[in-house]
């Protein structure tokens, strides 16, 4: 009998089978497919699950002691070369496809309640299993070119997706720039790949990581060449993981429905980045600038996020740039030559930022009660307050998020963000301080998010800010169809039904215990992805390192909860109007977002759309006016010569002869 790596394929097949049967399905019978929701739900769900199921045998074996499992099949060849295309199964595989299945499967579960009432439902099942499917191929893709593949169908996923009501002004445009953004990272990441495949003759990981080597030992590339083909490669976790300056599409991603968000920030797209590099390690080691360049990178991305995150008043955008900062930690771990470390963080963040990601859905889906299927009012908070009455499960699981996320233990976020800043501050300092400091911006602005929404006095009925909201941001997209009837409003918001709660509480689970798997004492985490490395970690570890960095990231995270408590849950100071009134350029400068939007719409949009218009010019009147003047030639010409059809004899001799004199008079002059 096979064992379950033997069939890991099985994984991305599973609920590639069921889109596509219902995707044809709906394209064949489509009133009679769109009839049948929940059977159609039920049906990917046991595909997703299927697949989940099938993946945790996978990572058992791999905690049994299992090596990696590796078939390839030749899928192309020409001469002596021969592209090899299959499957490969390793610990670091295991834990992304354990973590991808989970993940989807109680998106999907959630997804039931909340897109209950919308006429997309069944193609919007369908697309989550073709997103789930797309990223777990990726992950046991055996090489770079495989890889690409799904790369591209996991962009092409997310685009659907995030347009999902693409009758949207705000949707469409979301999904469009999602796509273009990612075109960039994709296109560099392209060149990369063709340039190492040049470079070393191989897509395999490994392989290219000793070719490389030997090739810049060897002479026969340079350094440099060697460090641009890798940050070309680089450029594609950049676009997909959202890092400065290739961030921008994913807080406007926040117009696709929310369950959607929640995969997306948790265990699919962003995630498919940090993998990537993750795999790449063995490329970019050797390569210290190619390393610096990363920790720099997510150092950049860990603040920005961070700082925008400050000033937002949509509950889902805050918790997009939250993904964002996140994102950067793990980018900085990657650079700091730790990737355990980062893995580690994608690992324990997926689970808590997907809780808080559909702890916010909860609280859109039951604003929508109050305020109506108006995004611009049932996602700002400052209509929301005093939620924490009315949604005990939503709100006390949400307040576990923000504690996880804060960095305070025993919870996750602690332990995986600690051993990142660890392995920052011995390896660049000065990161590491920016990454200290944003820890406590982060505990700041999450718990800014947590008590405007949950405490104080529900401020869903004051008609005053309600128009207010709507004459400074007008009708835009958001988490439910405009064109259903509202119906009678309620009173106040309600908790939402099973299919919604148990997802958040499933999971707080991991999201409180999780992180204990990887104390930097005894990290069984780390012992799965690379025994070697947690073995030296477990030796070089002291306590009187450990408790001095641990405590000032818990200090600094305390002092950003406690003034978050001050300015929003006891109202003692008004920071945000303290804050403006100070420094208004500051306050100015994060609330457009680092002015990064205006920039890339003044540079690239206009800039695009002035080229265009330039090209145009050229085209009308320089190409085309040869072509004009060409034809007007060729027509005067041919009305000059017609008279010189005569049809007399003698005319025609005429002619040669006057021909024949003027070629002799020509040689002479030459002669």
């Amino acid at each position: 009998m096979p064992s379950a790596a033997e069939l890991a394929w099985l994984i991305p097949v599973l609920p590639l089978a069921g889109a596509c049967l219902v995707g044809l399905g709906l394209i064949s019978f489509n009133r009679t497919v769109n009839r049948l929701r929940k059977p159609v739900a039920w049906l990917l769900i046991s595909c997703v699950g299927a697949a989940a199921v099938l993946s945790y045998a996978v990572l058992a074996q791999q905690l049994a002691g299992a090596g990696p499992t590796e078939v390839l099949f030749n899928w192309a060849s020409a001469g002596t070369f021969n592209l090899q295309m299959g499957f490969r199964v390793d610990a670091l595989g295991a834990v992304m496809l354990a973590l991808v299945t989970t993940i989807a499967v109680l998106v999907m579960v959630y997804s039931d309640g909340y897109m209950a009432h919308d006429k997309g439902y069944v193609r919007f099942f369908t697309y989550l299993a073709l997103f789930s499917s797309s990223m777990l191929g990726l992950v046991i893709s055996p090489n770079l070119l495989e890889i690409y593949v799904f790369w591209e169908l996991v962009g092409m996923c997310s685009y659907l997706l995030v347009g999902f009501w693409y009758d949207r002004d705000g949707a469409a445009n979301a999904a469009q720039k999602a796509f273009v953004v990612n075109r960039v990272g994709d296109f560099g990441l392209l060149l990369g790949i063709l340039g190492l495949f040049w470079a070393t003759g191989s897509f395999g990981f490994e392989e290219i990581g000793a070719n490389l080597q030997e090739a810049v030992a060897g002479g026969s590339i340079s350094n440099g060449v060697a460090v641009v083909l890798c940050l070309l490669v680089f450029m594609g976790p950049m676009a997909k993981s959202a890092q400065f300056p290739l961030h921008v599409w994913l807080p406007d991603a926040m117009e696709g429905p929310t369950p959607i968000s929640a995969l997306i920030h948790a265990a699919t797209m962003v995630a498919a980045g940090v993998f990537l590099v993750a795999r790449l390690q063995p490329v970019y080691e050797p390569f210290a600038a190619v390393q610096v360049t990363i920790a720099v990178i997510g150092t950049i991305t860990l603040f920005l996020g961070a700082s925008i995150a400050l000033t937002q008043q949509d509950l889902k955008k805050g918790l997009a740039y939250s993904t964002v900062s996140q994102l950067g930690y793990m980018m900085l771990a990657m650079g700091c030559g730790a990737p355990v470390a980062g893995m580690f963080h994608l690992v324990t963040h997926a689970f808590f930022k997907a809780m808080l990601f559909l702890g916010s859905g909860s609280v859109i889906h039951a604003m929508e009660e109050v305020v109506g299927h108006e995004p611009v009012l049932a996602q700002d908070m400052r209509l929301m307050g005093g939620l924490r009455k009315f949604m005990p499960v939503t709100s006390t699981t949400f307040l576990i998020g923000c504690v996880a996320i804060a960095g305070i233990p025993p919870l996750a976020g602690f332990w995986s963000k600690d051993e990142i800043l660890g392995q920052a501050f011995n390896s660049f300092p000065l990161l590491w301080v920016m990454g200290f400091i944003t820890a406590g911006m982060t505990a700041f602005y999450m718990f800014r998010l947590y008590f405007l929404t949950f405490e104080g006095e529900f401020r869903g009925k004051d008609q005053a800010i309600a128009a207010q909201l709507l004459a400074a941001a007008g009708k835009g997209g958001g988490d439910h169809d405009e064109g259903e009837p509202h119906g009678h409003l309620a009173d106040h918001p309600h908790e939402s039904g099973w299919q919604m709660a148990l997802p958040l509480a499933v999971l707080a689970v991991p999201s409180v215990l999780i992180g204990l798997l990887g104390t930097p004492w005894n990290s069984r985490f780390a012992r799965l992805l690379d025994p070697h490395e947690a073995a030296e970690i477990a030796e070089h570890f002291s306590w009187g390192e450990f408790l001095p960095l641990a405590g000032a990231s818990v200090a600094i995270s305390t002092a950003g909860i406690g003034l978050a408590v001050a300015a929003y849950a006891l109202r003692r100071i008004d920071l945000g109007q303290a804050v403006a009134a100070r420094f208004p350029a500051v306050n100015a400068f994060l609330a457009n977002k680092w002015y990064l939007d205006a920039i890339n719409d003044k540079l690239f949009v206009r800039g695009s759309r002035k080229l265009a218009r330039s090209v145009l010019e050229v085209d009308s009147k320089v190409v085309d006016g040869v072509v004009n003047l060409t034809g007007l030639m060729t027509l005067g010409s041919g009305e000059g010569l017609k008279y010189f059809e005569t049809g007399r004899a003698q005319f025609y001799a005429l002619i040669v002869f006057g021909g024949v004199i003027a070629l002799v008079v020509l040689f002479g002059a030459l002669g």
